[in-house]
């Protein structure tokens, strides 16, 4: 099957995690948006299809055949079961997909640190607003997340190298996301972090080194971070120099 990725053509954003998975499964897919604008239509026009009883709110969103699927987690739930990237039994899958709905938790958390009032609002419009709320979330909220992904690594029966079971899954891709989106963004307060987290830090670059995702980052598939996207480095947001 050849899937249709619907994601802006332009920013990793969430359809970034998408786009891991979908690379490491060595799925055969078309990022429909980055077609240019006949890309950008499509997607538009996706989005308002009437025959569509299952409309997805934004994007991104995969077309497999018929099916439709929007929202992040529920894609990679999908795509799991299908290409390999989740656990087969019932547990196994649901705590994967759990873990992935407290990294969309996460992601969201993310994105409001440079717009912390409104989406619709420019980052200059909330830049006070958005230099106090990042300021709690780098001493607080990065603290709590990362180590609660460090404690799940250690407490997994199958091993320390992977979230969920003895192999790699989803999961797995969309945290060396994360990681690797923070240093981007918050290089002065990531600067300790491998340090404190080593267990977390040792799964990305783990991840990093699969054939497929390697070779993936070093493709003009992959889209640099930018300051369009859910990871944006201001630099009166980071860490103050010391």
């Amino acid at each position: 099957m050849r899937y249709q990725l619907y994601y802006w053509p332009s920013i990793p954003g969430r359809g970034e995690f998408v786009r891991l998975a979908l690379e490491q499964a060595g799925a055969d897919y078309d990022d429909v948006a980055r077609r240019g604008r006949s890309g950008i239509d499509a997607l538009m026009r996706e989005m308002a299809n009437p025959r569509n009883p299952m409309l997805p709110f934004a994007p991104p969103y995969l077309k497999a055949g018929k099916r439709v699927i929007g929202q992040t987690a529920n894609i990679l739930l999908f795509l799991g079961a299908r290409h390999a990237l989740a656990p087969k039994d019932d547990a196994g899958r649901w705590w994967a997909h759990q873990l992935q709905l407290t990294i969309a938790d996460f992601v969201g958390e993310i994105h409001d640190t440079h717009h912390p009032l409104g989406s619709s609002l420019y980052y200059e419009d909330q830049k006070r607003e958005a230099k106090r709320y990042a300021a709690q979330f780098r001493a607080e909220r990065i603290p709590k997340y990362f180590g609660y992904f460090e404690r799940v690594l250690k407490k997994n029966p199958r091993g320390r190298r992977w979230m969920v079971g003895g192999r790699l899954t989803y999961v797995d891709l969309s945290l060396f996301q994360l990681v690797r989106g923070l240093e981007y963004a918050f290089p002065r307060a990531m600067a300790s972090a491998e340090r404190k987290y080593s267990q977390l830090y040792a799964l990305a670059q783990t991840v990093e080194a699969q054939p497929r995702i390697a070779a993936y980052l070093a493709s003009a598939r992959r889209l640099p971070f930018n300051n369009d996207g859910i990871f944006r480095h201001y630099p009166e947001l980071d860490a103050p120099r010391r």
